[in-house]
């Protein structure tokens, strides 16, 4: 039979030992779709009682990672792939051992004819390097559509991201 933990009103998700679960959102945004979407996530964490951080890739202390119970790591899709921001913000990533670690990975993107194949996905190359640093995966990819090369978000992304976020507190 499967072990439930069960929190009263006003208790605070914790980690097994008292502590409080921490979360890192980290996003790569040009346009600040993929940043809208970042923040609903976390919101969704925070309104669950987890402490989130939520930062760009250009922001983030890697000495720190290590402190995080769960990283969301999401940009937007560039050319296929992901930006170079993020490539950048992941290979530094590998000189810190971010393995164990709870993870999940999101994008942005627009609908093409290339997305049946799932070749239009930079969330597809951020989980798949995840995985080679052994973080585990804990929900599949999520992509949340754009109209355009510059957006808007297509409508309800962010409640759906929010919502997203609210479900991935209770697997961390």
């Amino acid at each position: 039979m499967e072990k439930r933990s069960f929190r009263l009103p006003g208790q605070k998700k914790n980690n097994g030992d008292g502590e409080m679960k921490m979360a890192a959102v980290i996003y790569d945004s040009r346009f600040g779709n993929t940043e809208k979407i970042a923040r609903a996530l976390a919101l969704g964490m925070e309104k669950q009682e987890v402490k989130v951080d939520c930062f760009k890739v250009d922001e983030v202390d890697f000495d720190k990672l290590v402190e995080y119970d769960f990283l969301a790591v999401g940009g937007p899709t560039h050319m296929l792939g992901m930006s170079e921001p993020m490539k950048d913000f992941l290979e530094e990533t590998r000189s810190v051992d971010v393995s164990g670690k709870k993870g999940f990975c999101f994008d942005t993107r627009i609908q093409s004819r290339f997305n049946r194949f799932g070749l239009n996905s930079a969330a597809k190359r951020i989980e798949k390097r995840m995985k080679k640093m052994k973080v585990k995966m804990i929900r599949p990819r999520k992509s949340a559509m754009v109209q355009g090369r510059e957006g808007p978000l297509e409508e309800a992304a962010q409640e759906t991201f929010e919502k997203l976020g609210s479900e991935i507190a209770e697997l961390i």
